[in-house]
């Protein structure tokens, strides 16, 4: 019963995490299943990718109810984004009979996502309000390549896209930094439903730990979205950019002692 409260409070904090910052709770959620409850990977991974799914909706609703974002712009994005996510999530099952390179895999995204996190709260993004409301301005190519780039976490890792797309919304395509982490979560909220379905039917989805998980995403990222007004993140980026920085070389090394 002890670890299902485990579970519970840290699928809230993964959402709350995904709501306010525009990451789709992976990163929190992975570590739990794999080091606190000792999941294979490719087990974690899959029921990850669900729980992130409802942090996404969740989140993802409330900030275009906030005015945060327009679905019109984003449907190069997403479309590209599905296609891709489908892709990848196929391509899991060759990385699934080997964990290892899934956990070097795994450990080198959350390294970037913590270095990105870690530069965000000691050099905080300025809001630049540009473009229509909640619209995201940019070329069809350009969408096209980030729909690409979205699809490859979640379909290989079950992990959220956000560490991808807020800074190219908000550094490449000038977007304000709620209309980026609101995209990110609209965007990721389709790329999430894919991959989760694909790795139900793969059989890496543990309904059980998923229940619990879904339950306390969605409650969490309801709240981290209302947060998002007005919290400023900068100081929680730094934080967690370092425990995840911690987390990214605990599966690194993870990897080379078992390869020494």
């Amino acid at each position: 019963m002890l670890g299902y409260l485990v579970l519970l409070v840290s699928a809230v904090f993964a959402g709350l995490l995904g709501g306010l910052l525009g990451i789709g709770g992976g990163i929190v959620i992975m570590p739990v299943l794999r080091f606190l409850f000792g999941i294979p990977t490719p087990f974690a991974a899959g029921t990850t990718a669900l729980a992130v799914f409802f942090t996404t909706l969740t989140g993802g609703y409330k900030h275009v109810r906030m005015g945060h974002v327009d679905i019109r712009s984003l449907l190069p994005l997403m479309a590209v984004g599905a296609v891709s996510t489908a892709f990848f999530s196929f391509l899991f099952m060759f990385f699934a009979e080997r964990p290892l390179w899934l956990e070097l895999g795994v450990g080198c995204v959350f390294l970037v996502i913590s270095l990105r996190m870690i530069l965000e709260g000691f050099f905080p993004s300025a809001d630049r309000p540009r473009g229509s409301a909640g619209a995201i301005q940019s070329r069809g190519p350009a969408k096209v390549a980030l729909g690409f780039v979205s699809g490859m976490l979640p379909g290989l890792f079950g992990i959220g896209t956000g560490a991808v797309l807020v800074p190219a919304f908000t550094y490449c395509l000038n977007s304000p930094i709620k209309v980026a982490i609101g995209s990110s979560l609209v965007c990721f909220s389709v790329n999430a439903f894919i991959s989760s379905v694909i790795k139900i039917f793969q059989g890496f989805v543990l309904p059980d730990k998923a229940l619990f998980l879904c339950i306390g995403t969605a409650v969490g990222a309801w709240l981290g979205a209302r947060l998002n007004r007005g919290f400023p993140s900068s100081l929680l980026k730094l934080l967690f950019g370092l425990a995840f920085f911690y987390i990214a070389l605990k599966y690194i090394f993870l990897f080379l002692g078992k390869q020494l």
